[in-house]
């Protein structure tokens, strides 16, 4: 559809001129000889640009303008004038217009002004709509009792600058919520910056955080920025903080009482502003009984803290985060979704889910790519899901229930055997099964041992 152009000037020449040259591009040209018709032609068709003379009987064009966009304020005005001075090409840009363009018109300098004016408003009109796709993408999804009262916890403390510490398992959402956070603050323009404390190696950590100068070791031929430094204005959100050093602690301390810190092989003092949500999967209050994290710290974050469930906490959510699932992997990939019958969301309702919501979306993204029809259905799932395999991991009674002593052995016991069956695929490969499974190395490694699983063979 080809776009509209309302050209308002008194003189009928000028029209004509512009009506031509316009059409010829390829453009649908409407006319007013004054303001008056001006305002009644953007009422009835609302053009997608406005060439808007400047002196004209009447209503003159500053005046067309102010009216234009209380009226109208998404549509984009050039002005035309025979007799322009720099204090109403001023007056006329404090106005809103986007550009302003002296008689006699040059009709390349015309065409110029109109190709940027509308691709200025078709990058306005995507900016909107990216803007809307990310306020989806950082919801938090769920009608649950648990949910509803966690979205209220993020609106409550959005607008503040208090420090957050949110806690969950891992996969429930902890980032998700902390995006939220920062999203509905008032630092929404500002960068968010993560950081995964547990993935950065010990001897790296510091220089990631703070920056370092240059010759401040081996390999620093420059300065470079830390990530304090590049959210400064905005969040920065700590994930895994579990797992930092009790030394970097001291700093991450400091800097939150004091807002300046030095870069490492530096003495200069750098201010921040920055405002810092932290996470972890963690008992913080037993890694302080245990001396592996600073109780000072934990006050200095903890001011409000935040708690987001498991899912098998919220299964009545588990349709509707199927159906955003679908939407944000179609609108990614651009293919028409497809449907997931009751019958599979009962048996996807059912799971306990350990890997959390992130576990979710990867079963889901991986229902949709394997199953070749437009309807997902109950026995697209259980092979997926491995549920057939759950009957061979405990001791079978004849009425086929596992035999098991509590909930919480028949957990670790499908956890021990899944983590045995991910390294077999990966060929022992730690690392690789680590990735695949969306958990951290260290933690990996941990239940690793925990399980006293053999990767040596």
């Amino acid at each position: 559809m080809s776009k509209s152009i309302l050209v308002v000037d008194d003189e009928k020449d000028i029209r004509i001129s512009l009506t031509g040259i316009l059409e010829d591009e390829g453009y649908q040209v409407l006319t007013a000889d004054n303001g008056i018709e001006a305002l009644e032609c953007a009422r009835l068709e609302l053009p997608d640009l406005v060439l808007l003379d400047i002196w004209m009987p009447g209503m003159d064009g500053l005046e067309t303008l102010e009216k234009l966009k209380t009226l109208f304020p998404q549509v984009t005005v050039i002005m035309i004038s025979g007799h322009g001075t720099i204090e109403t090409a001023v007056r006329a840009t404090k106005l809103g217009a986007f550009d302003f363009i002296e008689k006699p018109l040059s009709l390349d300098k015309v065409l110029i002004s109109v190709v940027n004016a509308l691709r200025m408003k078709e990058l306005r009109v995507e900016n909107e709509e990216l803007k809307r796709v990310v306020a989806n993408e950082y919801e938090m999804i769920g009608s649950a009792p648990v949910m509803a009262a966690l979205r209220e916890q993020i609106m409550r403390v959005a607008p503040t600058t208090a420090s957050v510490l949110v806690t969950g398992e891992n996969g429930t959402g902890k980032e998700l919520a902390a995006r939220s956070i920062h999203y509905y603050s008032l630092r929404r323009d500002r960068p968010f910056v993560a950081i995964n404390c547990a993935a950065i190696p010990e001897g790296l950590i510091e220089s990631e955080l703070f920056g370092h100068e240059k010759g401040a070791f081996t390999g620093a031929v420059a300065q470079k920025k830390g990530k304090f430094d590049i959210a400064d204005s905005g969040t920065l959100f700590l994930d895994e903080i579990g797992d930092m050093s009790l030394r970097t602690q001291a700093k991450v301390l400091r800097i939150i009482q004091e807002r300046c810190f030095e870069r490492v092989g530096g003495t200069k003092q750098v201010k921040v502003d920055v405002r810092i949500i932290a996470a972890t999967n963690k008992k913080l209050d037993e890694e302080i009984s245990q001396g592996r994290f600073r109780e000072d710290l934990y006050y200095r974050l903890n001011v409000v803290p935040f708690r987001v469930p498991a899912l098998r906490e919220r299964r009545e959510d588990i349709p509707l985060l199927v159906q955003h699932f679908v939407a944000q992997f179609y609108r990614r990939e651009g293919r028409e979704p497809k449907i997931f019958h009751p019958e599979a969301l009962n048996l996807l309702a059912g799971y306990d889910w350990p890997g959390n919501v992130r576990e979710l979306k990867n079963i889901v993204e991986r229902i949709l790519i394997m199953t070749p029809g437009r309807t997902i259905t109950a026995s697209d799932v259980p092979e997926l899901l491995g549920a057939p395999a759950m009957a061979d991991f405990f001791e079978q009674r004849p009425d086929g229930i596992p035999i098991v002593g509590t909930l919480r052995e028949a957990r670790e016991g499908f956890e021990r055997e899944f983590i045995i069956q991910k390294l077999e695929e990966n060929d022992w490969n730690i690392s690789r099964t680590a990735e695949v499974i969306e958990l951290e190395r260290s933690n990996l490694h941990r239940k690793i041992k925990s399980y006293g699983i053999d990767v040596r063979k």
